[in-house]
């Protein structure tokens, strides 16, 4: 191509990610943005491995019950350990339920899968567990959905969306849910 101003790169200065043996990671959360993502990846990467993977909060029923009298300024209010322990219990069943439900999802979709439940203290973000489980497992890529948020949305992600995208140790597949498939 004579006069072409097109840069000549060899292959060999071509940088290459490193070698990914590990599952396809879908961050699942039961919403219809993580549903649409799921299956979004599924039309993409059928036939990988994948790990669904929920993750849930320990000690919210304990930080909860304290919420609304620390925020006013007051003392604790009576910390009532049977509720904790009760509301604590059925945050754990949600959580389990939930990642059986996006791993069936998942073998639909075309996946080989294996759910995940992934406990983490409070003030860890969601983000940061679903980063380490994917380096813990060499994951070859991350799956997250996003609500469309109208024109606001196309230059707005989500706050855990935006810190996995800009964190991960692998290619993020974002899969934004289009206004029509929202439930109002």
């Amino acid at each position: 191509m004579e006069g072409s101003d097109r840069a000549v790169v060899s292959v060999e200065s071509v940088v290459r990610p490193p070698l990914r043996t590990g599952p396809i990671l879908i961050a699942y959360d039961g919403t219809p943005a993580s549903q649409y993502a799921l299956w979004e990846a599924g039309a993409l990467l059928a036939g990988h491995k994948a790990l669904v993977v929920t993750v849930w909060k320990p000690g919210l029923a304990f930080e909860l019950m304290e919420l609304p009298t620390a925020t006013l300024g007051l003392p604790p209010a009576q910390l009532d350990i049977r509720t904790a322990l009760e509301i604590h219990r059925q945050l754990y069943e949600t959580a389990q339920r939930m990642a059986e439900q996006g791993a069936a999802l998942a073998r639909e979709a075309g996946f080989e899968v294996d759910g995940l439940v992934v406990a983490e203290e409070v003030e860890i973000t969601i983000a940061e567990t679903i980063i380490r489980v994917a380096l813990e497992n060499d994951s070859q890529a991350i799956v997250v959905g996003i609500e469309g948020h109208g024109r606001l949305g196309d230059v707005i992600l989500g706050s855990t969306s935006r810190e996995v995208i800009r964190r991960a140790p692998c290619p993020v597949v974002v899969a934004r849910l289009p206004p029509e498939k929202k439930k109002r």
